[in-house]
């Protein structure tokens, strides 16, 4: 199976890079990634959703095609993503209240307070979006929000996540964080078939 549109993926620098990626990749995301490449960790990352709380609204940041919200058993969401193109095809699946195209990088267009938890796979990845965008996504988080995230071992530790959330954590901004291992492929046989997930958890304080 080639490789080339998930190494595209990990590669890319920034948001210019994420949408052009993405507004190429939409129309063939679901049935030539996520299908083709046996992608499971959205499923794995909804399961551990909703078995820690399930609090709702959520917002499903980096939500793309909606791969995640297949999973999460009808409890109310929003998409929040940067593609217009993928949010086209997400939305197309009903199964989000509302789409939103924004930036993870910049404020984003939300008010205070306003998800009872945040969810999210693939997007605190390789080339993707670093810790920077948690204070942001804390401000239009409600009090004791479920936050459910997933990343890549290697990727906590080389985009300083384990900093950035021991210092939310000691400033009494979150709760003492509980951390999950996943498959992210299953059943398929290509150069990251064996990649395990990391799914960081905790609630705002």
């Amino acid at each position: 199976m080639p490789d080339t549109d998930l190494e595209t993926a990990y590669a890319i620098d920034g948001p210019e890079g994420a949408r052009k990626l993405y507004a190429d990749w939409a129309a063939t995301y679901d049935d030539g990634f996520g299908t083709a490449y046996g992608y499971v960790a959205p499923r794995e990352v909804a399961r551990i959703y909703r078995a820690l709380g399930a609090d709702a609204p959520v917002l499903d940041v980096g939500a793309g095609t909606g791969l995640v919200a297949a999973h999460l058993g009808g409890l109310v969401a929003d998409a929040l993503d940067i593609s217009p193109e993928m949010l086209t095809v997400a939305a197309g699946k009903g199964l989000y209240r509302a789409t939103v195209e924004a930036d993870l990088t910049r404020v984003l267009p939300l008010p205070d307070g306003a998800y009872g938890g945040v969810i999210s796979a693939g997007t605190f990845t390789h080339g993707h979006v670093g810790p920077e965008a948690l204070p942001e996504l804390l401000r239009v988080a409600a009090r004791d929000a479920l936050f459910v995230c997933g990343t890549k071992p290697d990727v906590f530790d080389q985009m300083g996540f384990g900093s950035a959330l021991a210092g939310l954590q000691a400033s009494g901004r979150i709760t003492p964080l509980r951390f999950f291992d996943i498959p992210i492929y299953e059943g398929a046989d290509h150069p990251h078939a064996a990649d395990r997930g990391l799914v960081m958890t905790f609630r705002k304080t």
